[in-house]
């Protein structure tokens, strides 16, 4: 199945860098934002984390839960948390089912090599579990700002 805007949101139950399980309808009744990573502590990954973790105040404001999925374990979370500082919510997808139920995994080409893995992509999900906004190819810096414009407006 292809997501598309409008779609229900696929449920999942994933854990956080101290092995808690989320899942989709943890956070119903609350517009979503589900921000898929390729990795912890590479460079746009980085990028992508620190801005939502920076504005992640205004997102709270608005009622906008903001959550970040790749593909490296609660170790790995904790890591990429405590070295940059972040405070954006951070879950493991280390069999990358939710990722592909997204249909954020998939082929990429780095330094002439192609591979499959997480791709940078971002769905808000209302309140009641719809898809509303679909990102796709994703630029990590400046995306945090994109998405909080969206989300602003939609929720006014």
């Amino acid at each position: 199945m292809i997501l598309k805007e409008g779609s229900s949101a696929p449920e999942f139950k994933l854990t956080d860098r101290t092995g808690k399980v989320y899942s989709l309808s943890s956070f119903a009744g609350k517009t979503t934002v589900l921000y898929f990573y390729p990795k912890d502590d590479t460079p746009g990954c980085t990028i992508e984390a620190k801005e939502f973790s920076a504005m992640l105040g205004k997102f709270e404001k608005l009622g906008v839960v903001v959550i970040g999925i790749s593909g490296g374990d609660d170790g790995a979370k904790e890591k990429f948390c405590e070295k940059h500082d972040l405070k954006v919510l951070l879950l493991s997808d280390t069999s990358f089912v939710v990722s592909k139920k997204y249909g954020a995994f998939g082929e990429k080409k780095f330094m002439g090599k192609t591979y499959n893995g997480i791709l940078r992509k971002t769905f808000i999900i209302d309140s009641v579990s719809k898809i509303v906004k679909i990102y796709d190819d994703v630029k990590a810096e400046g995306h945090a700002s994109e998405v909080y414009d969206f989300c602003n407006n939609f929720l006014k």
